[in-house]
């Protein structure tokens, strides 16, 4: 019998064998380890390229102002020749880049995998951002927080592929989550998104890494383009008195504006009606129809070029706007989306937002300005998107008007009821419809 003694159990619980067995569970190796690494490595790529893509629009916006300044009507020709030309090269090399870029991550959460060759390709959102930044030299009403949420998407996907660890749908949304926090510097918003829009259900399981690259992502741009806030620094607030008549009227005219805004968006890219069948046959000409409206707009107006960054804020920090602005940035708006190429929704509706509350204004002129246009900003965003959480949250952070958010949450939930009323089905949900992942057709079999 041996008298040597019998190991402890701490020496057990690390024997060599349990060591190993510990190393290829949580090591550096481990697929557990790698997923964490790609996403905390995808996050900081997110936020650089979100930083980098942001730059480069706002660089192509100053030239197209500095074009159109110089050359007033000439937009007139080129708007429409660009529009024409983005809407071809999209189709013949690039077709999945078309539109906002939102719906395609929510597509793309069918199959991430197959998603990551097309939907979410590096291909397709080179592309994007290429043809989106086209699209801001040529005047269009585009915003870049759309197409940063399909570029992030695709980052995420690079770096699960890179480190061979397999890709899920939440990881997919946590990247275009990301890319929302990034574009807006508004990492809560970006995590609202995640849960309210890409996934669509508030029971959706949003992890701890999830938060994180999120966060990250906001935390990198930040640190890159430094702690700005969007808008400025409004900080507007509203009395008791005046809200109780001013929220009920910019939640109800916001929603249905934003809810006939989406209803004219799917019933020209899924319904079956004349015009819809003509824009599909001959869509060329149907984009260039589009451009002559939005450069004949940008023309007679002056205002509704790109973004509508300048003019919102302008009209935010209390300076008087033409009434006309908001109705014009719709069409122009609308005009841009429905015509097939690549760019966001988000910015632009924004602005369309701000110029309901410039229509709105003259009805209260004991309220502070600043107040009823950013109540109108809220319902119109909320009545298109319908994600109320998250035009609140947005437009918090994005103005410091932490003092409006209960006036702007009861806007917000009015103008989505609005809006169902209007449009029974969501906008970026019913557009995804058009990207769905579809199984590849089998091959013959031999005879």
């Amino acid at each position: 019998m041996s008298d040597s003694p019998s190991p402890r159990p701490e020496e057990r619980l690390w024997s060599p064998a349990r060591y190993r067995a510990l190393l290829r569970e949580k090591g550096p190796r481990s697929v557990q380890f790698r997923t964490r690494l790609a996403i905390l490595i995808g996050a900081v790529a997110i936020g650089l390229a979100a930083t980098v893509f942001a730059k480069a629009a706002d660089l192509a916006a100053d030239l197209f102002g500095i074009y159109s300044a110089r050359f007033r009507y000439a937009p007139v020709l080129t708007t429409p020749l660009i529009f024409a030309g983005l809407v071809w090269v999209t189709r013949r090399y690039v077709p999945l880049a078309r539109g906002s870029g939102i719906p395609q991550v929510i597509a793309a959460q069918a199959d991430p995998e197959r998603a990551t060759g097309s939907l979410v390709s590096i291909r397709t959102v080179g592309g994007k951002a290429v043809l989106t930044l086209a699209a801001v030299l040529g005047g269009a009403s585009v915003g870049r927080e759309g197409p940063t949420v399909q570029i992030a998407a695709a980052v995420m996907g690079l770096s699960h592929r890179l480190l061979r660890v397999p890709l899920r749908g939440a990881v997919l949304i946590a990247g275009g989550a990301a890319g929302v926090a990034a574009a807006f510097n508004t990492p809560l918003a970006g995590l609202l998104f995640a849960i309210e829009e890409l996934a669509s259900a508030y029971e959706q399981k949003v992890t701890l890494l999830v938060i994180a690259a999120i966060v990250i992502a906001g935390m990198v741009a930040q640190s890159v383009q430094g702690d700005y806030v969007y808008f400025g620094l409004i900080g507007a607030n509203m009395p008791v008195m005046g809200a109780l008549v001013a929220v009920p009227l910019a939640g109800i005219v916001g929603g249905v504006a934003g809810g006939l805004f989406s209803r004219l968006m799917l019933s020209l890219a899924t319904g079956t009606h004349r015009v819809t069948r003509w824009s599909k046959r001959r869509s060329i000409l149907f984009a260039a129809v589009c451009g002559l409206v939005v450069g004949g707009l940008g023309v007679a107006t002056g205002m509704t070029w790109g973004t509508g960054y300048g003019a919102a804020r302008a009209m935010i920090t209390g300076v008087d706007a033409p009434l006309w602005f908001g109705p014009a940035k719709f069409v122009a708006t609308l005009a841009t989306a429905v015509a097939g190429l690549p760019g966001g929704i988000f910015a632009p509706s924004l602005a369309v937002g701000a110029g309901i509350g410039n229509l709105l204004r003259p009805l209260f002129p004991g309220s502070p300005a600043s107040a009823i246009v950013i109540l109108g900003m809220v319902g119109y965003f909320a009545g298109v998107v319908r994600a109320p959480l998250t035009a609140v949250i947005i437009l918090s952070e994005t103005t410091a008007s932490r003092g409006l958010m209960l006036p702007m949450f009861a806007a917000a939930f009015l103008a989505d009821g609005a809006s169902q009323l209007v449009c029974r089905e969501k906008l970026y949900h019913g557009l995804s419809r058009t990207f769905a992942m579809r199984d590849p057709v089998p091959p013959p079999e031999k005879a």
